[in-house]
């Protein structure tokens, strides 16, 4: 998803904002956030409980019949909603999101962004395949800004990644979320450098 040279844009942009502030700022990319192979059993399944309805009382055909049609049914369903492409169209849009949101959580504490001293970590996530980008701060800045002051950095990651340039989209929102972690831990305040800088892909 990301070359090594975007990857190298994305470190120097983290390293320049971190320049400006005593916050740390770490990047993950996700591909997508959970494989869902559950959701096409599931459809399989609603699908096959009401194919014999029509069979049943718009035909005499026997009861094995019916019920191999119902098999059939059930494994080309599984089937085509199977791929990649389609299965994640059919998956609940809240689902993915509520799977996203846990993978950026998961994120944060397995790549230690909550163990910085001061707890001024910030993680800026994206799950391309779910389009969902979040920006996780720590309680030490959580303290001292509302959530929604990322609101612009998430848009602008958003809309990049809709447009297949997540690399400008992470540069545009580590900008923009230096800028607020200057205002607010500004640099030499803390202890620097906790967290690599870089983009992980997953």
């Amino acid at each position: 998803m990301i070359t090594e040279s975007d990857k190298a844009r994305v470190t120097a942009a983290i390293r320049a904002a971190e320049s400006r502030t005593a916050g740390e700022i770490f990047c993950v990319i996700a591909r997508h956030s959970s494989d869902y192979r559950l959701v096409p059993v599931a459809w399989a399944a609603a699908a096959a409980m009401f194919a014999p309805l029509p069979l049943l009382g718009l035909t005499n055909w026997s009861a094995p019949v019916v019920y191999l049609l119902q098999i059939i049914a059930f494994l080309l369903v599984a089937m085509v909603l199977s791929r990649s492409r389609v299965r994640f169209r059919v998956v609940p849009r809240q689902a993915q999101h509520d799977r996203a949101h846990a993978e950026a959580m998961r994120q944060f504490y397995a790549q230690g962004i909550d163990k910085t001293e001061h707890r001024t970590g910030v993680l800026i996530f994206a799950s391309a395949a779910e389009r969902y980008v979040e920006i996780v701060a720590d309680a030490g800045i959580n303290d001292k800004v509302s959530p929604v002051v990322w609101d612009d950095a998430v848009r602008a990651l958003v809309s990049a990644v809709k447009d297949g340039r997540p690399a400008d989209g992470f540069v545009a929102a580590i900008e923009q979320c230096g800028v607020i972690l200057a205002e607010h831990f500004p640099p030499g305040a803390l202890k620097r450098d906790e967290l690599p800088d870089k983009l992980v892909e997953i």
